[in-house]
């Protein structure tokens, strides 16, 4: 029998942390095997998780459209570490122009509660307070307000005492978020990451305090999510969205 994988050589392997894996395991996406209180995978097992989470484009333009999209999920989860990468990364290149202000946006929600880090609850102030993307357009049609959504997150967690300045780093579940988002828009085709990517990341990592603050304020997780990919399967939905008329092109697209 060939030797079972330990959690880090997992880890390790998918570039991603072991959180993620754990994460991975308790949703019953990635087969493991208890032993002696720790989890023990199989190769072969994981090379067919893998084979699973394959996005094979339809055409080859469309697989050059999504191409370094793939590189932009590592980025986010290399190395598990809250303090990379930041905002001003060249890793936000596809990510249109809404997107990253909801970013900078939610970098402003930390520092103005004087939190030295960015989490999904101030990605969901951010994508909030970005109001002209797809993602604020869902968020309001489920009765989420900006007050309220402050209120929430002071509640939970509080506020620091000293001031924060300059560029502040993302929590491990925040650059899950950011992971996944990128995940979406592959799925989905997309050549760029908007608000309703973010959104859509937000709602399928599902266990951070940015969904508790959602699931508080009584929004159903998989309904937003279901109204979302209603908006974005309306024609011209998503073009609209990103078009450089609204302000919302990835800075380097010029593709018909």
């Amino acid at each position: 029998m060939e030797p079972l994988m330990t959690s880090d050589e997992v880890a390790a392997y998918l570039r991603v942390d072991v959180v993620t894996i754990r994460r991975l395991v308790n949703r019953g996406e990635l087969p493991a095997y208890r032993v002696g209180g720790e989890y023990r995978f199989m190769r072969e097992e994981l090379a067919e998780y893998l084979k699973r989470q394959r996005v094979a484009g339809s055409e080859e333009t469309g697989a050059d459209a999504l191409e370094g999209l793939g590189q932009l999920v590592r980025k986010f989860f290399g190395g598990g570490k809250a303090s990379a990468p930041g905002l001003t990364s060249e890793a936000f290149s596809k990510f249109t122009r809404r997107a990253r202000r909801a970013l900078q946006l939610s970098q402003e929600e930390a520092q103005r509660l004087h939190h030295n880090y960015i989490g999904t609850e101030h990605l969901l102030l951010g994508l909030v307070r970005e109001d002209k993307g797809i993602a604020a357009l869902v968020l309001k049609s489920q009765g989420v307000e900006l007050d309220a959504v402050r209120t929430k997150v002071q509640f939970i967690i509080g506020q620091g005492k000293h001031d924060v300045s300059g560029e502040v780093p993302l929590t491990p579940r925040a650059k899950e978020v950011l992971g996944l988002a990128v995940k979406e828009a592959v799925h989905l085709g997309h050549r760029f990451i908007g608000t309703e990517h973010l959104l859509l990341g937000l709602l399928r990592e599902g266990e951070g305090i940015g969904a508790q603050v959602l699931r508080e304020l009584g929004v159903n997780l998989n309904t937003a999510r279901a109204r979302t990919i209603e908006l974005l399967n309306q024609p011209g939905t998503a073009q609209a969205d990103s078009s450089e008329e609204d302000d919302d092109e990835p800075d380097h697209e010029n593709d018909a």
